[in-house]
């Protein structure tokens, strides 16, 4: 019988525990600012249109 804590039919409960945990530190850390200038940044030069269709890809289903 599978330990409960590797449940992962629904999701794996470890890991959603532990990404639940780092993104909360990471609202914490003070950074959110700073990241979300960056990627106004990145959308705004040269790369922006490579990210715009990798957004669209992935809002579509598409990973390649």
């Amino acid at each position: 019988m599978a330990d409960k804590d590797q449940i992962q039919g629904e999701g794996n409960y470890e890991a959603a525990r532990r990404y639940r945990e780092e993104q909360e530190k990471f609202a914490r850390s003070g950074k959110v600012d700073k990241k979300a200038h960056e990627a106004e940044d990145a959308l705004e030069g040269p790369e922006g249109e490579e990210l715009e269709k990798a957004r669209r890809d992935s809002a579509e289903g598409r990973t390649n």
